[in-house]
């Protein structure tokens, strides 16, 4: 939703959304059809109408400051019959109540914009009900007068009216003070302002932005800041702050905050989207009102929950950020589910703080409430150096043959015969499959069409059998239905491949649409925006981000210059020591012999970074022998959060020792040891990604695409992990240390000149 000079515009959706829903919040699992089977199924339902049949007509009307829009599904000006199409798979009867009440709620608006628009006396309303399993249509009618439907659409509008109002008036006051706001401290930090100002010119000229800004210049609030002067200038709806891990939404929330104390009458209102498991108060209950209390009602209470909500973030001094914890609070003291109220303060609050995928994944719900409302968007993408990689798992899919052989023992036997069927084709894969890895050109037709078969079976069974409960089949269900989904898009800018292991009757396959590149599927991400800007300590090369990501040709780039001086970072190249994985054992003993003297000169706290765990032991142990006087401590395989804590308690500003690490893990990027708590880091590989045949598709796959495969695959990646941990030692201004890049590879002028341009790096590393 958006508010211009005169009228504030809501959607037809979003308007009988907030007036029309009531009773029980109701997710039991029942198969939806699929985004593709609801277009083809609203095309289908239109090319069975006459030649008159117009489609998506578009309406809008107003009331009083109130401007409604949208787009009825379809009108037959032959019969005068305005039509809602609904898709759905199953027993229509089993269709919640509220659900068909708030579709006729949506029809009858949508029908006093028709008599309104054409000047008609009356209507036909119509709700299509289509059966995409059996391709059925079922109609229910009811003919309405044009001065019935304008009550009915006055009514609507009353009771959103006063919420519209209270909107308008806080985006007024909001605008004014976001105008007025100044930058919350006495002055930028160096560098801090070069970001901002990048960050406002690219609202301005509504366009996306690479930021490579080092850490210690506070990006979060230098990025927050701008935007939100940027949203009352440009008119903007909401900010979306978008991090990679837990620590980055906090930031942001801090942010907000710091902002907020030095504009205290500024009533923003700041959200945290948290997991759909992290938020739920009852996780052995089922999410519907005959299980869940929280469930029970939820659509009656939420008003007041919503009400509360909002207020609680005004402009007072006990104003607060709506956290996970606050969102919590209120949900609880009106008796609602936390998770589904701060989905739903998701469309009023004007930063909104989550995950990456709540804008960019497939089922992303801001991006659909962007569409949706029209909303005119900001996005702001923290740590955007992990943007390939998590975008890349948001559009891949596996499927494993050994859950599906234990499932065809225990399936219902209404689909034992599609399930036969699929493991049929995959037994044929496997038998064909030459070596244990192997890249298809083309998804194999036999098996998906078998699978989509089972999968359109298994929708049709729970339909029938909603009560029906077997998690191995929902599992199933969803991982067969997730890949089927990724094939319509199936094309150069993913792998198909299997991997076979084991052999005879102990075979075992696992089916993989792996993405590639993303970008065909983040194109729109960034189109919907006004502007998105994605800012990392590691950004190098630009054009590597814009290529993988898809971003638009007008992105802006640029390289914040450091607020440190190479007088502050010692970087040392142990050119000759090769780390590569047939030297390996042989560096050991001169590896520990360089960061046995480092520690002799500057005893203090320090991290050592490997390739692998295999070789990280390898070289703790060896360094452990030799110096038993120094303190160590080791990152362990799958090590829980109190382990990760307990690690990195072991630097404080008091002790010493060297706390060995994998590159790429828990401690490479995103924790903060400033002072004394961190004096330097070894890094004991040219971070590579294994060599592999899945890394090896991807580099000629790479290659096809941009003609740098080598390089967007192993260089690019690498070179981004040592950056990043080389920066857990120079946190702020005044803080000194030393890295050692051990291997000579690191002495290549094309390495080097991917590293920061403010290090100074000498060739020859001092001997104890």
């Amino acid at each position: 939703m958006s508010t211009g000079d005169t009228a504030y515009t809501v959607a037809v959706r979003a308007l009988c959304e907030f007036t029309a829903r009531s009773g029980d919040l109701d997710l039991r699992f029942t198969p939806t059809p699929t985004a593709q089977e609801g277009i083809a199924g609203h095309a289908l339902v239109a090319s069975r109408r006459g030649d008159s049949y117009e489609k998506e007509v578009s309406l809008s009307g107003t009331f009083g400051p109130l401007l409604v829009r949208g787009r009825a599904d379809g009108y037959d000006p032959q019969q005068n019959q305005l039509e809602e199409i609904k898709t759905f798979r199953g027993d229509l009867a089993r269709m919640p109540g509220n659900h068909r009440q708030l579709h006729w709620a949506q029809l009858k608006v949508y029908g006093h914009l028709l008599c309104l628009a054409r000047g008609l006396a009356s209507v036909r309303l119509a709700l299509v009900y289509f059966d995409v399993g059996s391709q059925k249509e079922t109609l229910i009618t009811e003919q309405a007068e044009a001065a019935e439907l304008r009550v009915f659409f006055k009514l609507h509008c009353s009771r959103f009216l006063a919420w519209a109002e209270q909107e308008i008036a806080h985006r007024a006051r909001r605008d004014t003070e976001l105008k007025a706001m100044r930058f919350p401290h006495a002055d930028f930090r160096p560098g801090q302002r070069q970001l901002a100002e990048a960050m406002y010119k690219a609202s301005t000229r509504a366009c996306s932005l690479l930021a490579q800004a080092p850490t210690g210049i506070g990006k979060t609030v230098g990025s927050l800041f701008p935007l939100l002067k940027a949203s009352a200038e440009h008119k903007l709806d909401k900010v979306f702050f978008l991090a990679a891990k837990t620590s980055g939404r906090r930031m942001a929330l801090d942010a907000v905050e710091t902002i907020r104390a030095a504009s205290p009458l500024l009533p923003l209102r700041a959200l945290e989207l948290v997991a759909r498991n992290t938020a739920c108060e009852h996780p052995d209950k089922a999410c519907h009102g005959e299980s869940c209390p929280l469930a029970q009602g939820f659509y009656d209470r939420l008003p007041t929950a919503r009400s509360a909500a909002l207020a609680a973030c005004g402009p007072a001094a006990s104003a607060q950020v709506l956290d996970k914890t606050a969102v919590r609070g209120i949900a609880l003291a009106h008796q609602v589910c936390p998770y589904y109220l701060g989905t739903e303060l998701a469309r009023w609050a004007d930063v909104v703080v989550g995950d990456y995928n709540y804008y960019f994944d497939s089922s992303a719900m801001l991006y659909s409430l962007t569409l949706q409302n029209d909303w005119k968007v900001s996005v702001l993408a923290d740590e955007a150096h992990n943007m390939v990689s998590r975008a890349r798992k948001m559009y891949s899919a596996e499927l494993e043959h050994a859950g599906l052989r234990m499932l065809r023992k225990t399936a219902p036997e209404a689909l034992k015969k599609p399930l036969d069927r699929v493991h049929r084709q995959w037994s044929a894969l496997e038998k064909e499959q030459d070596g244990e890895y192997q890249v298809y050109p083309d998804l194999p037709d036999k098996f998906m069409n078998a699978l989509q078969t089972a999968v359109t079976a298994i929708g049709e069974h729970y339909a029938e059998h909603p009560a029906f409960v077997d998690e191995e089949l929902q599992r199933f269900y969803f991982d067969a239905m997730g890949f089927a989904r990724l094939a319509e898009s199936y094309g150069q800018h993913s792998l198909f491949d299997i991997t076979v292991s084991g052999a005879g009757m102990r075979i075992n396959s696992v089916l993989c649409l792996r993405n590639i590149v993303p970008a065909p599927f983040l194109k729109p991400r960034f189109e919907a925006a006004h502007s998105t800007a994605l800012f990392s300590a590691t950004l190098s090369p630009w054009n590597y981000y814009c290529d993988t990501l898809g971003m638009p040709d007008n992105t802006a780039w640029i390289d914040v210059e450091s607020p440190f001086i190479a007088e502050q970072l010692s970087v040392r190249v142990a050119g000759h020591i090769s780390t590569r994985y047939q030297h390996r054992d042989r560096s050991l003993a001169p590896i520990a012999e360089l960061m046995g003297g480092q520690y002799a000169r500057q005893p203090g706290n320090y991290l050592a970074f490997f390739s692998s765990f295999d070789y990280m032991e390898k070289a703790a142990a060896l360094f452990a022998e030799q110096h038993p006087g120094v303190p160590v401590w080791l990152q362990t395989r799958r090590m829980d959060e109190a382990g990760r804590e307990q690690f990195l308690a072991r630097f404080s500003a008091a002790s010493s020792g060297i706390g060995f690490a994998v590159l790429g893990g828990s401690f490479g990027e995103g924790i903060d040891l400033p002072g004394a708590r961190l004096i330097g880091a070894f890094i004991a590989t040219l971070g590579l990604p294994q060599l592999n045949p899945v890394n090896e598709q991807i580099r000629q796959r790479m290659d096809a695409i941009f003609g740098s495969g080598y390089d967007y695959t192993y260089t690019y990646p690498g070179m981004q992990k040592i950056v990043q941990a080389a920066g857990r030692v120079i946190r702020t201004e005044t803080d000194r240390g030393t890295v050692y890049l051990i291997d000579d590879r690191y002495a290549r002028p094309e390495i080097q000149a991917l590293l920061p341009s403010w290090w100074s790096i000498s060739s020859a590393p001092p001997r104890p």
